[in-house]
């Protein structure tokens, strides 16, 4: 079958009008490798999407690859229910090997659909169960899914309004540094909670992501992170972390949480959890809080083999040791670099998020949307963040070599450049 790549009208006529990221990198891509997508007519994109943080090891990594092809050309399980497979059994292994046991984490492993909306569904309702309760506590800003019960939890309002219904069961506290004197948004919390006539139920969970990164990659400090963890024990509640964006090292460790001092309950992960962009969602739940029966929580597709074959070889290849995360912290000294040089360039302009998470807030929609336009027009794919999409976020693969990184950076600095300018927008 011969298809003219030149012509995109068969997306407009027949997909979706939900379609999205295709709306601003409107070519047709044919390949990636490492860190570069190539389009239909040849053009070289640097990619610093990484599919929204699900190729966080770049695209078609060559040793997940071949594994993956070996495993294929073996007529290896590919679909398997939540059947027993060697597959399985070897990547629950290596996660538990290289993961779990070097951190002390007793959790048990539960394989959900294949998303991190299904993830954060099934972590609700295991704490739901679990503590006999109904209401979750999430936070402004958060960004957890869209699926109905993990929508409820998700504060955006263009995507809530997308529902077509009530969203029941969720309260919505304030997240760190969300109010404008820059008060400690735990006491409020915890005045509602020791107050019998705040009117808030008691709650099952409280569900954060550490930096939320559809929120505009606000940062949760250690100390909040404490006092959250401290509330939900108090009140009986179970500590959710959605790791699902901010987990598989790029927020610097594999965890995002990690040497903060908190021992989540339950933790949701799914995008780059496979390592090769294949869909996976994966819960982490300690053992007094796995209450779910057989089937109770289930998905035709919780059993994709072919995630477990590259998730474990990407464990093997890079959470062996600590090289990688040097590697990652060395990369992110790059990107803060860049950015900084863009926030210099834009009156009120800074810098958020942390590792190789992080964007720069230039305070307005349109000037960062402009800004990714114009780079994707010199070939960077990037994309933006926030509630007014005001930020300008950097999620490069973590694999990103230094200089493709850097080549990369300097055209963003020169789309910001060549707008600002163009746009007469003085820095103080």
């Amino acid at each position: 079958m011969s298809t003219n790549l030149s012509d995109i009208s068969i997306f407009p006529r027949r997909e979706s009008e939900a379609r999205s990221y295709c709306r601003g990198f409107d070519t047709v891509f044919v390949s990636a490798k490492g860190s570069e997508m190539t389009s239909h007519d040849g053009t070289r994109y640097i990619d610093f999407l990484a599919g929204c943080s699900s190729l966080n090891y770049g695209h078609n990594d060559p040793d997940l690859k071949a594994a993956l092809i070996d495993h294929i050309q073996v007529d290896g399980i590919a679909h398997g229910l939540d059947m027993h497979t060697d597959t399985k059994a070897a990547f629950i292994e290596t996660f538990e090997k290289q993961i779990l046991a070097p951190r002390d984490m007793p959790h048990k492993l539960m394989f959900t659909g294949p998303t991190g909306a299904n993830a954060v569904e099934a972590a609700m309702k295991i704490a739901r169960k679990s503590t006999g309760r109904t209401n979750i506590i999430a936070f402004t800003n958060g960004f957890h899914g869209v699926t109905q019960g993990a929508l409820a939890a998700t504060g955006n309002g263009y995507h809530r309004g997308g529902a077509g219904t009530s969203l029941n069961g969720v309260t919505r506290m304030p997240y760190d540094d969300y109010l404008a004197d820059n008060g400690d948004t735990t006491a409020y919390l915890e005045a509602m909670l020791e107050d019998q006539s705040s009117g808030l139920d008691a709650p099952a969970a409280f569900i954060l992501e550490t930096v939320q990164g559809e929120g505009g990659l606000n940062a949760a400090s250690p100390e909040w992170l404490n006092r959250i963890a401290d509330l939900a024990k108090k009140s009986g509640a179970l500590l959710i972390i959605d790791d699902v964006q901010a987990g598989c090292g790029r927020t610097g460790k594999f965890f995002s949480f990690e040497d903060m001092g908190i021992s989540p309950d339950i933790i949701t992960m799914a995008k780059s959890v496979s390592g090769f962009g294949l869909p996976m969602g994966l819960v982490l739940v300690k053992p007094e809080h796995d209450v779910m029966g057989p089937a109770e929580h289930n998905g035709t597709f919780r059993g994709n083999n072919h995630a477990f074959v590259t998730a474990r070889v990407a464990i093997e290849k890079f959470w062996a040791d600590d090289r990688f995360e040097q590697d990652i912290k060395r990369r992110a000294e790059l990107v803060t670099q860049g950015l900084q040089t863009i926030a210099d360039m834009v009156p009120n302009a800074y810098l958020k998020g942390r590792g190789m998470m992080i964007g720069v807030d230039v305070g307005c929609g349109e000037l960062a949307g402009d800004i990714c336009a114009l780079a994707f027009e010199r070939g960077l794919i990037v994309e933006t963040s926030g509630p007014r999409d005001e930020v300008v976020k950097i999620l490069a693969p973590l694999t990103t070599p230094d200089e493709t990184l850097s080549a990369g950076m300097d055209i963003l600095i020169g789309a910001a450049r060549h707008i600002v300018n163009t746009q007469k927008i003085a820095a103080e």
